[in-house]
């Protein structure tokens, strides 16, 4: 199912139409750190395009079959990922909060798969994970500022830290971690084309799982459980609360003086079919994210107990070119098969609500 032309892809925590919108800011200083990001965005998108055509040039990290493996780098406020080796697995955590989290996270990941679903690290074969702290871009002084984002390219997870004005470090949310590295889990599985329907898909069930992760971790039921993404990387303000919210898309955040509003849909009436955002990955995923917290919600208890179950299985069978329709149908189709017609009921209902009949 897997093809190396997507595998390598660079998947980004903040959203295109969120620096966009940071570019037009009043603060000079929110705008300048925009610019730097979306210069920074041009290349990481040239990287995808390089690494899609010409995927044997990227190392494969098909280590033998080990178990929890974890390295973090130090970037030293550069944009060298690899730079200095801080942490390795085992080893006693030190004064770098940040180091301390991307460590610990990234094993709250491995530890939420393999607990939950007995999959081994992102490849199922003990796939060490790499991440790089202290991540920072170049700025329009020609030195270096901490970027703005968090991104997954295929070999590692790179972290910036934030502004202090917008967003703050990207390590410290859970959710964040878990949703990047999920990115690695589809690579083995769905890998899901990142543009249109599809790619809308593969941002959802990075935001599917890296909600579950942080539910699981803290042990929130579904039915009072936060449901938005990142808000812990976002600067408190009465404006905003998250970079995505599941349950009530579009609501994320309202008339921010710096970010607008919040794009995404949460129905099929409302499908964005232009072509920014590679034909709207991360605008679009709001409308099965939305189906996914219904089910969660309605279902209650444990949300990875029977709509992540659901939901994982989905997310293995998929094609890459998979639509939403085809993700409703084969939610549907597992939900009966494996739990019942309750809970199959309850998964059609939630794709009927966003305009999907299946």
């Amino acid at each position: 199912m897997c093809t190396c032309s997507h595998r390598h892809s660079i998947h980004c925590i903040v959203p295109p139409y969120m620096t966009d919108q940071l570019v037009q800011s009043s603060n000079p200083e929110v705008r300048a750190r925009a610019l730097a990001t979306v210069k920074i965005s041009s290349a990481l998108r040239a990287e995808r395009q390089f690494s899609q055509a010409f995927p044997s040039l990227r190392a494969h990290s098909f280590a033998a079959e080990q178990g929890k493996d974890r390295v973090i780098y130090d970037a030293r406020q550069t944009d060298r990922l690899k730079n200095v080796i801080v942490r390795r697995e085992g080893q006693e955590a030190g004064n770098d909060v940040a180091v301390n989290e991307a460590y610990d996270y990234s094993g709250d990941t491995y530890d939420f798969y393999e607990s939950i679903f007995q999959r081994n690290s992102l490849d199922d074969r003990g796939m060490t994970l790499i991440s790089a702290v202290h991540v920072a871009e170049p700025d329009y002084r020609g030195g270096f500022v901490p970027m703005n984002n968090a991104f997954w390219n295929g070999e590692l997870m790179a972290y910036g830290d934030g502004d202090g004005i917008i967003f703050n470090r990207f390590t410290q949310s859970l959710d964040v971690v878990g949703h990047e590295l999920t990115h690695g889990v589809q690579s083995f599985t769905s890998n899901l084309t990142y543009y249109g329907q599809p790619g809308a898909l593969n941002e959802h069930f990075s935001d599917v799982f890296g909600i579950l992760i942080r539910q699981w971790k803290k042990q929130e039921e579904a039915k009072t459980a936060n449901w938005t993404i990142g808000s812990e990387v976002l600067v408190p303000a009465a404006t905003r609360h998250g970079i995505r919210d599941m349950l009530n898309p579009g609501k994320a955040y309202v008339d921010d003086p710096d970010l607008g509003t919040d794009p995404q849909p949460g129905h099929m009436n409302d499908l964005y079919t232009g072509p920014y955002d590679n034909n709207g990955v991360h605008i679009n995923s709001g409308i099965p994210n939305r189906v996914f917290a219904l089910v969660a919600t309605e279902l209650g208890g444990n949300a990875w107990d029977v709509a992540g179950r659901i939901w994982y299985d989905t997310m293995l069978q998929l094609t890459s070119s998979g639509q939403f329709k085809d993700c409703a149908k084969l939610t549907v189709q597992i939900a009966g098969s494996q739990f019942g017609e309750a809970e199959k009921k309850v998964v059609s209902n939630a794709w009927k609500t966003v305009g999907l009949t299946i």
